[in-house]
């Protein structure tokens, strides 16, 4: 998420009541997860398992819970609660907006394009020319949506993450301020959800088509013409690059990587990164030529016992 000013170092952390080490005028233009920061950019960090990997990020603006060796070209800010001074900053910069109209007054909305009865349209939407946006539909606050879509009754697109720090009272919610875009041609079933992005994009790439109740993570990376079957589950951070197949009931962890044109039969399992051009199956996954030999053998395994007996 960006800024729409440049900020002063100084000035964000007055914002959040916290120290910080560098020029007071370093330059913060946005805050990010650590996956997708750029030069300029805020990344916490609250685990001294991942200090390093934050403080060698592309990030150069560190929140972070312990006093460190600033690294050249970067600023830090100290705090003794990074996920809880995170979420100031998104509060600051991505308030929520109520509003009392089904679409709002920001929206925009392409020529051609029919929203049939009881849909809601939040802030600064943007929709594209020629969709069509069936009964029900909840599109949240900042969503882009191209040319030619369809979205079927009941989906939701722009719900917040799921994303969760564990207190000793409960759980904190990481607030999402990033945003769904969906690009030119997508069909989206009905009962579909599509989770915004933290700090980022969720995307659904051109020409990919979701059927019925699929669910879509927070800051996943669908490429394009990609074919995703009913009930499948995405979790977040996910990368599914182009022209991949998922049949009915995959679910994924997250922070993989899907290749190109990789098909995943149904009731899959994927908890791994898996290359592209070649078909899996089952939990845990593996290519299906292997798995499925491997379920001829086991059934072999009943007539094997018996010619031992008889041995």
């Amino acid at each position: 998420m960006k800024f729409p000013k440049a900020h002063s170092l100084k000035q964000i952390a007055e914002l959040i009541d916290c120290d910080y080490v560098g020029n007071e005028d370093f330059p913060v233009l946005g805050m990010n997860e650590i996956h997708v920061v750029e030069s300029g950019d805020i990344v916490f960090v609250d685990h001294p398992k991942y200090y390093d990997k934050a403080l060698q990020s592309a990030a150069t603006i560190v929140l972070i819970n312990k006093e460190v060796a600033c690294p050249e070209g970067k600023a830090l800010l100290i705090s003794d609660d990074p996920f809880r001074d995170f979420n100031k900053l998104t509060r600051y910069f991505r308030p929520f907006q109520g509003t009392n109209v089904s679409i709002s007054l920001s929206a925009e909305i392409g020529e051609d394009t029919f929203i049939q009865p009881n849909c809601f349209i939040g802030n600064n939407v943007k929709i594209g020319k020629n969709c069509l946006i069936h009964s029900n539909v909840s599109i949240y606050d900042n969503t882009i949506i191209g040319d030619n879509v369809i979205i079927h009754a009941g989906s939701v697109l722009g719900a917040d993450a799921f994303y969760y720090k564990k207190r000793a009272d409960g759980f904190d919610q990481l607030l999402s301020g990033g945003r769904v875009v969906i690009q030119d041609n997508v069909g989206i079933g009905a009962l579909c959800t599509i989770d915004k992005g933290v700090t980022g994009d969720t995307t659904i790439g051109e020409g990919t088509k979701l059927d019925n109740q699929v669910h879509v993570g927070h800051d996943t990376v669908i490429g394009k013409r990609c074919l995703i079957a009913s009930q499948t589950g995405i979790a977040g951070c996910v990368i599914i690059e182009d022209e991949v197949t998922l049949w009915g009931q995959v679910g994924t962890t997250s922070g993989i990587t899907i290749g190109s044109k990789a098909v995943v039969m149904g009731q899959t399992g994927v908890t791994k990164s898996i290359e592209g051009g070649k078909s899996y199956f089952g939990t845990p996954i593996e290519e299906s030529r292997e798995k499925l030999k491997q379920l001829a053998y086991i059934k072999k395994i009943p007539e094997l016992i018996e010619k031992i007996k008889k041995l």
